[in-house]
C-alpha cells in the first residue's frame, strides 16, 4: 500500500487537476505519467447533465473504436447448431445453450460481452439476475441479440465498446493502452465523445456534457477542454 501511495503521489507531481487541456495535450500528459510495469489502460470519463433514474435521460449504446482498445475481449455466445458453429469460427471464447446458462449460474462469468441469437432468449432470460447487474444481458438495441452472431463476435473482438451512464451521470470507457500512438488514442477518444453526443436523450436539459477527463490505470485524471471537443451542448430551449 505504501508503494502504491508513493507511486500515486509521484504521478500527481506537477499536475494541476483543475487546469483544462486540449485533448491532445491531456492524452500526452497522461501517457507521460503512465509509469507502471504493465501497459496501463487509458480511460475517458464524461460527466453528463442527465439523471438516468428518468427513462428519458438514459444514455446507452455502442461505439466501435477506430483503433480497438488493446484489450482481449472475452465473448460468450448463446446459440445452437449452425449458429453455434458460426460463433466459434468468428472467435467466440465460449458457445452453448442450457449448458452455458448452468455454467454462468454456477458463477463462471469471465466474459466481457454476452451475445445471443433471438431464439435463445428464453434460456438467457433466466440469467437476468446474474447478467443484468454486470451489464452483460444481451440486448437487441446494442446488437447483442442478433441472428448475425459472427459479425457481433468480430465487432466485440475488434474493439466495439458498450456504454451506459451510471447513477451519478458519469459515463466512461477505455480508449486504448499507454503504448498506443497518441493519434490513435485521440481518434478513439473523439469517436467515443461523438457517440455520446449522438446518444443525447430527449430529456436532457441545459449543458449535456459538463466535464471530461482522461486518466490511466495508475495515473492522475487530466481535465479536457470540452469546447475544443465540440461537446458543450447549448442550453435546450
Amino acid at each position: 500500500m505504501a508503494n502504491k501511495g508513493k507511486r500515486l503521489r509521484k504521478a500527481y507531481e506537477g499536475v494541476d487537476q483543475e487546469q483544462v487541456h486540449v485533448l491532445a495535450e491531456a492524452i500526452k500528459l497522461v501517457r507521460s505519467k503512465a509509469s507502471a510495469k504493465f501497459d496501463e489502460t487509458l480511460e475517458i470519463a464524461l460527466n453528463l447533465g442527465v439523471d438516468p433514474r428518468h427513462s428519458d435521460q438514459m444514455v446507452r449504446g455502442v461505439v466501435s473504436m477506430p483503433h480497438g482498445t488493446g484489450k482481449n475481449v472475452r465473448v460468450a455466445v448463446f446459440a445452437r447448431d449452425a449458429k453455434a458453429d458460426e460463433a466459434l469460427a468468428a472467435g467466440a471464447d465460449k458457445v452453448g445453450a442450457e449448458d452455458l446458462m448452468e455454467d454462468m449460474q454456477a458463477g463462471n462469468l469471465p466474459y466481457d460481452r454476452v451475445i445471443a441469437t433471438p431464439d435463445m432468449m428464453a434460456v438467457v432470460g433466466r440469467l437476468g439476475k446474474v447478467l443484468g447487474p454486470r451489464g452483460l444481458m444481451p440486448n437487441p438495441k446494442l446488437g447483442t441479440v442478433t441472428p448475425n452472431v459472427a459479425d457481433a463476435v468480430k465487432n466485440a473482438k475488434a474493439g466495439q465498446v458498450e456504454f451506459r451512464v451510471e447513477k451519478a451521470g458519469i459515463i466512461h470507457a477505455g480508449i486504448g493502452k499507454a503504448s498506443f500512438d497518441e493519434a490513435k488514442l485521440i481518434e478513439n477518444a473523439q469517436a467515443f465523445v461523438d457517440a455520446i453526443q449522438k446518444a443525447k436523450p430527449t430529456g436532457a436539459k441545459g449543458t449535456y456534457i459538463k466535464r471530461v477527463s482522461v486518466s490511466s490505470t495508475m495515473g492522475p485524471g487530466i481535465r479536457v477542454d470540452t469546447s475544443e471537443l465540440g461537446t458543450v451542448a447549448a442550453a435546450s430551449s
